[in-house]
């Protein structure tokens, strides 16, 4: 969302410099300084309190959800800490708040020692497990689901935990590696494989695992006093809600260097969340987008460099390290191991590439109804995007309007606006864009802290486009997406068509540079401090409702294959409430279409014979019976034939940055040459409905 260079950062230096009044001297450890820490800790407590939205108190219950989130980085998947452990932490669960105001550093610093004991002891364990051979034909099962399943009460269980998880590891590093020398990835050529072979690669898969698992290990023990620390304060600042962050000096750094768009790599953005890297949101034009396999909401479990790099396992990694082993220089291939939002586990092969500037702008084409004959407009709306260096002075805004003056030349009957995968960008071009389809009048409503509301209008007049308009939503369409399409909903200007809801995210972020309000002789010896993101604003439709966790409901739902997936800012932990206020001043279009219900009835009546969407329906299903079932067989006949079933399943999911499905005869056309707009979406089935919709459309 675009910055807000009037917000004036104000810190009460003087009230800091009390609150370090008579500390002892700073003790240093490894580059920890006890001093810089409670620094840093009135300065977060202060900067939340003056500038987040939801006017929060850091109290009790403000603790305990930043405890929670503390615990969960932690050892997210309980891999680690004993019952006894989490007990000796939970002393601190409602005292978060008083020791950020009295400078007390005990949590993080328990967690730390507690966490390392652990790990060593899991190196010891893990050492002895691999060293002997593992039983493959027996039936054995683990839990994969964290949430269902406790710490572990003593070093025995944790060494069962243990040997769970590496006999699993163990048996997918002996696939990979008979599939390797066998040159097939037929489960059938595999079973037939020599029993010499088979002794071998045994052999060779537990020693790679211990490698990949050890290294994994050191660099747990290589974090420091002050890495923990860091990552204490951003579960404080994730407690008041999950866009609001503290990013260490490092964090800030790769941050600066995703927005300026320089980085060479995959083009996906990331977070730490649970022990785990989630992928947010990826990157039209990037590599990751034209490959089309990562999605947001996919989790990282292992970087391998290329087709015969060891793959490295990420789990419980800082997020810097982890972006250290995906970044690299472009033509060069990494290999990700990622685990999906229906539990599947898939590598996605990837050449790093800089963002092909081209694939992130707006750009339209024409589709025909083969019956009718009747033309109508496609416009790909990647994101709202602007140059803000004045370099090219490039906009979402004006790119729409040279698409639909050139359209208009070819008199189309309506228009499809594809909002799929769109993560939002600059909030002034979501507001300008919303006016090229109607006259004039508000298009959203900002609210600050302290409960000002201002409009934001689109005052200059005039319609570019006065036809019938469809819009194209799905889960991941997110922030400026969701005030076009809530607007155009609001006026009655569009149907709005897709997933059950948009993302959710209604709210406005801000980058507080924290070393800019150290000012004071002597505390520059304590910089860099990092920076703060904190929310400042929520959106509101001019219907009064918010856009945030409910985000829009179209007018018409179509089947998708994330049915069922619990994605969108309503499940993120602390996610701030919808509601409502006002509604705005505006008038109706004045020639709305009218037949909604009828259009309604139909669309689902097509949805039940098309054999697509028939597809989704059964993807979605399945999918969902896998998240459910988060018990994992260790016995090889069961996961040879479970990799059978993925494997197919995987061949019909593929999907295309545009939110198709791509066929194995499309991508190896891809792999040769770059597809048309027009080719993309020749099959998309959301497509075809969305013509469909705008064919029988009255007014």
């Amino acid at each position: 969302m675009q910055s807000f260079k009037n917000l004036k950062v104000r810190i009460l230096v003087v009230v800091l410099l009390f609150g370090l009044v008579g500390l002892a001297q700073a003790t240093t450890e490894r580059g920890f300084d006890t001093n810089r820490a409670r620094l840093l800790g009135h300065m977060l407590q202060q900067q939340l309190g003056r500038h987040h939205y939801s006017n929060k108190a850091l109290d009790d219950q403000l603790s305990a959800a930043a405890y929670d989130l503390y615990l969960k980085q932690l050892d997210g998947q309980k891999r680690f800490l004993l019952k006894s452990d989490v007990e000796q932490l939970s002393v601190y669960k409602n005292h978060i708040d008083e020791a950020i105001r009295s400078g007390r550093l005990g949590l993080p610093q328990l967690g730390r020692k507690l966490l390392n004991r652990r790990i060593e002891q899991v190196k010891n364990l893990a050492t002895e497990i691999l060293a002997k051979e593992f039983d493959f034909e027996r039936e054995d099962t683990f839990e994969t689901d964290p949430e269902k399943i406790d710490y572990a009460t003593d070093v025995s269980g944790l060494a069962e935990r243990w040997r769970q998880i590496l006999k699993y590891q163990t048996i997918n590093r002996y696939l990979g590696l008979l599939e390797e020398e066998l040159k097939t990835t037929h489960p059938a050529d595999l079973v037939k494989a020599d029993d010499k072979v088979k002794k071998r690669l045994r052999v060779e898969a537990r020693a790679k695992v211990l490698k990949t698992q050890l290294n994994s290990l050191a660099r747990m023990l290589d974090e420091t006093t002050q890495d923990h620390y860091d990552r204490y304060l951003n579960a404080i600042a994730r407690a008041f809600d999950p866009h609001t962050n503290y990013l260490a000096p490092t964090s800030k750094e790769d941050f600066d260097i995703s927005m300026r768009g320089s980085l060479e790599g995959i083009g996906a953005t990331l977070r730490e969340e649970d022990g785990y890297i989630k992928v947010v949101r990826i990157i039209p034009g990037s590599a990751a987008y034209r490959q089309g396999q990562l999605e947001a909401e996919d989790i990282i479990l292992k970087v391998a460099e290329g087709a015969k790099g060891e793959p490295v396992d990420i789990t419980d990694t800082r997020i810097r390290d982890a972006v250290a082993l995906i970044r690299g220089k472009k033509g060069t291939e990494v290999r990700l191991t990622v685990k999906k939002s229906d539990g599947r586990q898939v590598v996605i092969p990837i050449v790093r590439d800089i963002v092909e500037i081209d694939e992130t702008f707006v750009k339209s084409t024409t589709v025909t109804d083969e019956q009718s004959q009747k033309r109508f407009g496609y416009i790909k709306v990647p994101s709202f995007y602007r140059d803000y260096t004045g370099k090219t002075g490039r906009n979402c805004t004006n790119d729409m309007r040279k698409e639909l003056r050139k359209l208009s030349t070819e008199k189309i009957d309506g228009l499809i606006i594809d909002l799929r995968n769109n993560g939002g960008g600059s909030l002034g071009d979501a507001v300008d864009m919303t006016g090229l389809f109607i006259d004039k009048g508000p298009i959203v409503q900002v609210r600050s802290r302290g409960g000002k509301i201002r409009e934001l209008r689109d005052r200059d007049g005039g319609v570019e486009y006065a036809g019938p308009v469809v819009v194209l939503v799905n889960r991941f369409s997110a922030s400026a997406s969701e005030i076009f399409a809530g607007a155009l909903q609001d006026y009655k200007r569009a149907l709005i068509v897709g997933d059950a809801h948009t993302h959710g995210k209604g709210t406005v972020q801000a980058m507080l540079d924290l070393d800019r309000a150290v000012r004071l002789q002597g505390m520059e010896k304590y910089l860099p401090l990092g920076a703060l993101k904190v929310t400042i604003q929520k959106f509101y439709r001019i219907s009064g409702e918010s856009t945030q966790e409910r985000g829009v409901i179209p007018d018409i739902i179509l089947p998708s294959r994330y049915d069922g997936m619990k994605s969108g800012e309503k499940y993120l932990p602390n996610a701030l409430a919808w509601d409502h206020i006002k509604s705005a001043d505006y008038r109706l279009w004045p020639h709305p279409i009218t037949n909604i219900e009828q259009l309604r009835a139909q669309s689902a009546k097509r949805m039940e014979e098309s054999e697509k969407f028939k597809e989704f329906i059964e993807v979605a299903i399945k999918a969902k019976e896998r998240r459910e079932h988060s018990r994992q067989s260790l016995q090889l006949a069961t996961i040879l034939k479970e990799r059978e079933e993925l494997h197919q399943l995987q061949v019909r999911e593929t999907t295309s940055p545009h939110g198709g499905l791509v066929s194995d005869k499309d991508k190896q056309k891809k792999n040769k040459e770059e597809p048309t707009l027009k080719e993309k979406i020749k099959e998309d089935p959301y497509v075809f409905e969305a013509e469909k919709l705008l064919l029988m459309a009255k007014s």
